[in-house]
């Protein structure tokens, strides 16, 4: 397996990198905020040294190819906005789910599809994946049409899949092949 833990994405507005030391504060400010985790899979942070440990095992994980986070920075003022995964590489099926997560501050301004699409055309790029899978709770209506704008298909629902202090949800779960990736792209582009 390939070390990420080099990569560097650019995009217009964002440098997406993999996660530092320095930015346990920030990434705890975002984890810790009811509104980012109520459609995540963990309850709020309460604590800096879960921001501290998830940074230590990335790096771990990176270095092995088993995952990719990257946080999302802004390029204007270096601000962490949030993070986006490739997690779950699977090589031999050249396929793996993606996970991403911003800070409430920054919803609405498109810095969630601009983040996601560099992370696509690098996993369908250079990673060679064929395919993207994605786990969503049904009411995050903002990451469904995220979804759905990207070319991602809802594929169907899991129900009652998560229990996450003490709420239970479904899962929607939608899929993006490499030749559906790469039509979008060239539709937009041409």
């Amino acid at each position: 397996m390939p070390d990420h833990r080099d990569l560097q994405l650019f995009t217009e507005r964002l440098h997406l990198r993999p996660l530092r030391a320095d930015d346990a504060q920030a990434l705890f400010g975002i984890h810790s905020d009811p509104a980012f985790t109520r459609y995540w899979s963990s309850a709020p942070w309460t604590e800096l040294a879960q921001a501290q440990q998830l940074i230590e095992q990335d790096q771990l994980d990176l270095a092995r190819g088993e995952h990719v986070r990257l946080g999302l920075v802004r390029r204007a003022d270096d601000a962490l906005l949030g993070t986006c995964t490739l997690y779950k590489i699977h090589d031999g099926n050249r396929r793996a789910e993606l996970g991403y997560g911003l800070g409430p501050r920054h919803w609405g301004q498109g810095y969630a599809r601009e983040a996601v699409a560099a992370l696509l055309d690098w996993g369908f790029g250079p990673l060679n994946l064929h395919r993207v899978e994605a786990d969503i709770d049904p009411e995050n209506e903002a990451s469904a049409q995220l979804l759905t704008r990207l070319g991602f298909q809802l594929e169907g629902r899991l129900r009652e899949r998560w229990i996450v202090a003490g709420q239970v949800s479904d899962s929607a779960m939608y899929g993006l092949l490499a030749r559906e990736w790469q039509a979008l792209r060239a539709r937009a582009s041409g």
